[in-house]
Order: structure tokens, then sequence, then C-alpha cells
């Protein structure tokens, strides 16, 4: 017989003679009442087994954490909380678990075990959630642009360009550490190594987007980056997943209309199909929210700041005119931020980010033309050859969620700022071919899919909303 998802019996409309459902046990109360889960949906169906007529051998082998197979009737319940359960005719033992052992406890436990866990976490109610919003709001991304006519693109996850000229990548090599061939110099000779030159893992599929662009007209990539970036933070991975669109003939304002309108898309198509998963993370978060000082809480429920970026259109500003606002601030005038705001060209901080989105405008913040000093080599330099056409979309409780820009379209232009950052022109002689061979204006932008999960989950901890985190000291599972 076929088992039924415990989803689709919870929504059932009527009761049913004989069901077959597998799950992992959650809890087995008085010999009597198994809480049984599949991963499906975040609420347990109640199981009731006639003790009297089970073998006790049977009843001692249903634990936490055991798989089981259950046939039985569901019926109207006769308890509250629930409208169905199953009155169970039949258990099967499918996997044991000795409750002695497994860690998933039914008991509150702290994220940094959980993290300790990972293999195992998913089993319970909060990270069943997570993951579930996570996959609905990858598959969200996916629709969004398909239903535009992006062309999906998988750029190179092993590249020898460094999009972001960060330089804090992950080396890839075939050549062996004790016996590493040199040139005459004494260097590394990467003509030996796999792929004749020197190699990374991927930053940014973005130049490799914008080759793609400038032929398909509008594309988009969605795959992992990665930063060996030694920041042990809340925000930070080392291993993460970027959604990058790189659209032709679009100017700073279109790339800034795509990046509202997506932002918005997949938060509201998470918000219907995620109602129960969101529910609970909402309490749980207001929970976690009155043991903070009041002066730390947030002013807002999870659902009501999903609801705010739904509602309110983004307000966008110059970072010119946002550095006056932060200079005049209170927190910046009674020294209360980390890092006081004092001159035009300063590098924004979340806190910068977070005053502006929750305290003066509340709204959703889109800042643009930043000094170009601080921004990428690919971004378009203004008429005022001090800024660029870049934006960054600021939300609150998160700061920066998207970063984005006009890329530079001019040959001439891109050459002289490749040569001020000392990059080796004959490295991206592709990329600048797309600037001698019709080139237009185009623009594009990534976000962080993680950051993006952070946010519509409220949790603080950017480690809780990926399956297996890569941190620096890191890399279990």
């Amino acid at each position: 017989m076929k088992h039924t998802k415990v989803k689709d019996l919870l929504n059932s409309t009527n009761t049913i003679d004989e069901v077959s459902v597998k799950g992992w046990v959650r809890t087995f109360r008085n010999n009597q009442f198994i809480a049984l889960n599949d991963g499906s949906v975040i609420h347990n169906i109640q199981c009731v087994v006639d003790f009297e007529n089970t073998p006790e051998e049977t009843l001692k082998r249903i634990t936490t954490g055991a798989a089981v197979a259950i046939k039985g009737s569901l019926v109207e319940s006769q308890g509250k909380g629930q409208k169905y359960e199953i009155k169970v005719s039949q258990v099967e033992i499918l996997g044991d678990s000795d409750a002695e052992k497994f860690p998933m406890q039914p008991k509150k436990h702290s994220l940094e075990f959980l993290r300790e866990n990972a293999h195992l976490r998913t089993r319970t109610n909060l990270f069943g959630a997570i993951m579930r919003v996570r996959s609905v709001l990858s598959f969200a991304i996916h629709q969004y642009f398909q239903e535009k006519g992006f062309v999906y693109v998988n750029t190179p996850i092993i590249t020898g360009s460094d999009a972001e000229g960060a330089g804090e990548m992950f080396k890839v090599t075939a050549l062996p550490f004790d016996n590493t061939p040199r040139t005459e110099e004494g260097k590394v000779d990467y003509k030996e190594d796999f792929f004749g030159k020197e190699t990374n893992l991927t930053v940014s599929g973005q130049l490799e987007a914008e080759t793609f662009a400038m032929s398909l007209g509008q594309v988009y990539t969605f795959g992992p980056t990665f930063r060996a970036e030694n920041s042990n933070t809340s925000r930070h991975l080392a291993e993460f997943w970027m959604v990058e669109p790189e659209v032709a003939f679009n100017d700073l304002d279109a790339n800034m209309d795509l990046a509202e309108d997506f932002i918005q898309y997949v938060i509201k198509y998470a918000m219907e199909r995620c109602e129960d998963d969101l529910k609970f993370l909402d309490e749980r978060l207001a929970a976690e929210e009155k043991q903070k000082p009041q002066n730390e809480r947030s002013g807002m429920g999870l659902l009501e700041k999903l609801q705010f970026v739904l509602e309110n259109n983004f307000k966008r500003v110059s970072y010119t005119e946002a550095i006056d606002i932060l200079k005049n601030s209170k927190p910046n005038k009674n020294k209360k931020f980390n890092y006081i705001i004092e001159e035009w060209g300063a590098d924004l901080q979340s806190e910068h980010e977070r005053y502006l989105v929750e305290k003066h405008f509340k709204s959703p913040v889109i800042l643009f033309d930043y000094p170009a000093k601080i921004k990428a080599f690919y971004m378009r330099l203004n008429d005022d050859n001090k800024t660029v056409r870049a934006m960054d979309i600021l939300f609150p409780g998160i700061g920066e969620i998207v970063g984005g820009s006009q890329r530079e379209e001019r040959l001439d232009v891109l050459q002289q700022k490749i040569a001020e950052l000392g990059i080796d022109e004959e490295e991206l002689w592709w990329y600048l071919d797309t600037r001698r061979f019709g080139t237009a204006v185009h623009s594009g932008f990534g976000l962080g899919f993680e950051r993006l999960v952070l946010f519509v989950t409220g949790m603080s901890n950017i480690r809780d909303v990926i399956p297996f985190p890569r941190t620096p000291q890191n890399a279990e599972f």
C-alpha cells in the first residue's frame, strides 16, 4: 500500500478507512500516543496505538528518532490541537533509534549545539521550517526569472578571474604541496598545474554572465560562490549561494526596478506557500525578542517585517544625501555609532544602513551613486568622475541585501580603471571583448541567497539558514 504524506493527511477533508504513513517518531507518550513527522509539514500527526494488543517488544522500539511505518484509519481526533489522528492497526519499525544516544531529544537545544549536529538538526521543527522556506524561495527565484524570459546560465565554479578584485579567494590546484614545481625565480610554476595557470574558486559569476547578457539579452546565474575571508561573524560564510541577473540595455533605474520587483515577488511567493512554517518562525522570534532588553528589541515581528517590504515602495536615496542624513543624525552627533560618519567617502556599515531603513525612512532603501573609490572596477563612472552608478538595497534588521550597478560599457574607461588597480589586462581579454564588439549599456545585481533566507526566516545567524555551513576552521560534514 502506497504511503501518504503527513501534510496530505492533516489537510484531508474527511476521514479515511485505511491509510499508510511513514516517518520519524518525535515523541511517544503513555505507550499510546506517537507524534509522527515525515518532513512534509511542520505539524506532527498523532497516531494512537492499541497498546494492549501491540507486542511489548514493538512498544519498546517506538523511541524518539525511530523510523516507523504505520497503517490504520484516519479518524476525527478525540483530543485538542488536531482535527484528525490515526487509529493504528499496525506498526512496523523501519529503523531503531537508541533513545539515550539520539542527540535530538524533545527539548529546547541551543543553536550552537544544533550546528554541531547539522546532519540531524532538520529533525527539529525549527530547522525543518527553515529548510522548507529555503527550498520554496529557491524555486521562486527560478520561477520569477523564467516567467520574465531570462536565460539561466551556469557560470564556472573554477575561474582564473577575480570579479570583485578582493583577492580573498580559495586557490584550486593539483600540484603536490610537498614537492611544488618552482620557476627560476622561486615562484610556484603554475604552467605545471592542471589548468596551466593560477585558478581559484569563483567569488561571483557576474563577469561571465555579462558576456551572455550581451548576446542573450537577459540572463541570471544562481550558484555557489566562495570567499576566503577570515570573518568569523554571524553574517559571513566561506561558501554561499548567489543570484546574479544581468540585463542588456538596462540602466541603473531599470536595474533598481528589477531588483525591487524581484525581491517583493519571491517574499510574497514564500508567504503564500509557507504559511505554517512562517507562523511558527514568527512565534519563535517573538519569544526570542521578549528575552532581550527593551532597547535591543526589534520594532516589528517577522510577518510584520515581511509585509513591510511588500507594502512599502523602496525609497531611492543617493549616497551623498544618505551621508548628510547620517552626519546630522542623533546617534552620530552623540557618538552612539561604532563608526562615526565624519566625511563624504566613508564606507557605510550595517549600523548606518539599519538607521536609514528603520529609523529615518521607515521603509526599504536603495542607495545609489557611491564613491568610485569604495566600489569595484566594473561599475560605470558618472560624469562627476568621483561616483559610480552603483546601488545597494537595505532592509530592516539586516542592512545590505542586494548590491548591483550599471556596468562600465566604455572600453577606454574600463581599461583605465583596470590599469589603475594593477589588474593584468591580459587576464580579462575576453571580458574587454564585449566592449570591443557591440558594447551597450547593461546592468545587473547580486543577491546573497542566504541573506534573503535569513531575512525571511527571522534567524540571526547565517550558519542556521544553509544546510552545512562552511566557516573559518570548520568544514564538518
